[in-house]
């Protein structure tokens, strides 16, 4: 094994961590539009249904929403549906899961799970920004590889 390119990598180039920041933004929009509603309709029509059902719900109908996103971004991008949609979910679906499942775990964590106010927004949006963030940027680095 080439211990070179381990020991070579750089986790200081400002240009890749803003790259993959937007990456990152765009991946979070997309989980969270999926993720939020769900949770919002649950709250809203007061269904009874576990919390780990509704939450797991939450992270699948995220995945869901932040693949369509990606998908339209990348067509906007003069990729065709099955190129777009192939890119969507081989490039990024690490990084969702990782978001949807931090999102969720601190959901849980400060409120019991499948409940949205306004304080728990914003942190659920930093910890699912965060937790990703790493790996798109060495992705981005080492491969060169983003989605949009």
């Amino acid at each position: 094994m080439d211990n070179s390119a381990t020991t070579n990598f750089n986790w200081s180039c400002t240009n890749t961590w803003q790259r993959s920041a937007k990456n990152t933004s765009w991946c979070l929009l997309g989980c969270a539009i999926g993720d939020f509603g769900t949770i919002l309709f649950f709250q809203l029509t007061k269904i009874p249904f576990p919390v780990l059902g509704i939450m797991t719900l939450a992270i699948i109908n995220g995945l869901i929403t932040s693949i369509i996103l990606e998908t339209i971004i990348l067509m906007r991008q003069n990729l065709d549906l099955y190129k777009a949609f192939k890119t969507a979910m081989g490039m990024s679906f690490i990084s969702m899961i990782s978001m949807e499942i931090a999102m969720n775990l601190t959901d849980y964590l400060f409120t019991g799970g499948a409940i949205l106010n306004w304080w728990i927004i914003p942190i659920m949006l930093i910890v699912g920004f965060i937790t990703p963030w790493p790996y798109n940027y060495w992705r981005l680095k080492k491969f060169g590889v983003n989605c949009h």
